[in-house]
């Protein structure tokens, strides 16, 4: 039987994720309030991110700038970054 939480990004009732997708406390909060579709969009957003700034995962910087979005994006007001238009 899949596992349904109340998604904080999509605010509905959906299935939610198989296992904690991140680590520590912030990971435990993404299992028990965000649902597969809502961490699908995130990681979509996430590698448009990692691509359009050229980030190196292994620098703490970038690491601490996708923790910031992928917080803001999934529990946020809704609005994520989103890169300037050229």
């Amino acid at each position: 039987m899949t596992r349904m939480v109340q998604c904080a990004k999509l605010k509905k009732e959906l299935p939610g994720l198989a296992r904690q997708p991140y680590p520590g406390e912030v990971g435990k909060k993404i299992f028990e309030n965000v649902s597969e579709e809502a961490w699908q969009s995130w990681l979509r957003q996430q590698t448009m991110l990692i691509n359009e700034y050229r980030l190196s995962l292994i620098d703490p910087k970038a690491q601490s700038f996708l923790k910031e979005e992928m917080e803001k994006f999934l529990f946020g007001d809704g609005e994520a970054f989103t890169p300037p238009q050229m």
